[in-house]
């Protein structure tokens, strides 16, 4: 199987469906699923509350992907324009060094027992602490066959968090945070489950009240990594030389580590890539965001998501690591047909596999975000890709789209009254 498909945004979208099913052996069924019979109302009936309909986003694919030496064609669902070219792009140019390499750590998710308003936390800390043994069998016992699917129990800390906001009145804390290899899930319903369980057996033992007992979407006990190298002759255009654009693009990732504003529209572009990878495949999108960012804080800070080096022979070297709470099993997954059909055009082996995945795009897309600003500026490239929307809103038919992208590329000038200009002239 293969990722690059050569003029694939030329084509039509069933032709594209074509080549796609072509290049990545899919079976027919996928081929119907993806063509629009997707999710409808009856399945999206048992996902949520209220159904009254389904909405749709677009579901696209980012071609030309080599990571860790494999082929990957990657679904992303995203109303924005010109990210799936970005991504694509940055894939494409990424092939001259071998492409991506990523990683995941095992899918670990912690979650969280709270004693509230502890007299004595140090006290109360310590028989925690003792009783952990005990605990840990009481937790191990809630989910027995995740064992036999290589996961399971990993870690039980206890931790003392103190609210002393200024002004008002101090309130000492003890959490009980243990950590659940959740396999290929997310593992939201797995550990809820195990400190709703835990609950009771503190109250017991301490004598104090419980208060929350959830998961934490700061997933630092299962990050994601991935990095790219290239030599300035990569980066290298007819209008900019390959050096200065490296250079460009580790100036704009020092700006974004040095200035929080800067850093905030930095890891956006970031999650354009990541966030649509993980709609396409019906994950928690919400959950992810949460991580990521709380995890840019780590050192008091807001930093980027990304670093961005010229090494000393020239070459740039970029990098990702992220908390990712990806899952390939679980939630909608299984209800949601064309999330099946994405998975299998990704050919995902499993959840670990799809966060490095993820890594990996997220890395594109800010490649490209940064290689664009470092270039011809930002604005430029996304309104390219931007001119269709801008027709249509104009009024422009379906037969009159390329003529009128055409013009308003040519021109520079995408806005809609020039559109309508257009339109005038060639009708």
């Amino acid at each position: 199987m293969t990722s690059r498909i050569p003029d694939f945004y030329r084509l039509a979208p069933p032709a594209r469906l074509a080549a796609l099913a072509k290049a990545r052996s899919l079976d027919a069924h996928w081929v119907d699923v993806l063509s629009g019979h997707g999710l409808q109302t009856p399945a999206a009936d048992v996902m949520v509350e209220n159904v009254i309909g389904t909405f749709s986003l677009p579901n696209a694919v980012a071609v030309n992907f080599m990571i860790n030496g494999v082929e990957r064609v990657v679904p992303m669902v995203i109303e924005e324009p010109s990210v799936v070219a970005a991504v694509s792009n940055m894939a494409r140019l990424s092939r001259v060094a071998g492409g991506f390499l990523a990683d995941s750590d095992p899918q670990r998710t912690i979650g969280q027992v709270q004693l509230l308003q502890v007299a004595d936390p140090e006290r109360t800390a310590a028989q925690i602490r003792a009783a952990i043994p005990a605990l840990w069998d009481v937790a191990a016992a809630v989910h027995p066959r995740l064992v036999e699917r290589g996961g399971g129990l990993r870690d039980m800390i206890v931790r003392t968090p103190v609210y002393d906001e200024p002004g008002r009145v101090r309130e000492n804390m003890v959490v009980l945070q243990f950590v659940l290899d959740c396999v290929d899930a997310m593992g939201a319903n797995m550990v809820n489950t195990i400190a709703e369980r835990l609950a009771p057996d503190l109250e017991s033992l301490t004598g104090e009240r419980v208060g929350l007992r959830i998961l934490s979407n700061l997933a630092d006990q299962r990050l994601s990594r991935a990095s790219i190298r290239l030599r300035p002759q990569d980066l290298a255009s007819q209008e900019f030389d390959g050096a200065e654009v490296a250079e460009g693009i580790a100036a704009a990732w020092r700006f974004a580590w040095a200035d929080p504003y800067r850093a905030a529209t930095h890891n956006k572009g970031v999650m354009n890539g990541i966030d649509a990878v993980a709609i396409a495949t019906g994950n928690d999108w919400r959950a992810i965001e949460a991580g990521a960012h709380a995890w840019c804080c780590r050192d008091g800070q807001y930093r980027p998501m990304t670093r961005w080096e010229v090494e000393a022979d020239g070459s740039l070297r970029g990098s990702l690591e992220l908390p990712l709470q990806f899952a390939t099993v679980g939630g909608p997954i299984k209800v949601h047909p064309t999330v099946q059909a994405n998975l299998a055009v990704l050919g995902t082996t499993g959840a670990r596999d799809l966060s490095a995945v993820a890594a990996a795009v997220g890395l594109a897309q800010n490649l490209g975000a940064l290689r664009a600003l470092a270039t011809e500026g930002i604005q430029c490239g996304h309104m390219r890709m931007h001119a269709r929307t801008v027709a249509v809103n104009a009024g422009a038919r379906p037969e009159e789209l390329a003529a009128v992208v055409a013009q308003l590329c040519s021109s520079r000038d995408w806005s809609v009254e020039n559109a309508r200009t257009i339109l005038d002239n060639i009708r």
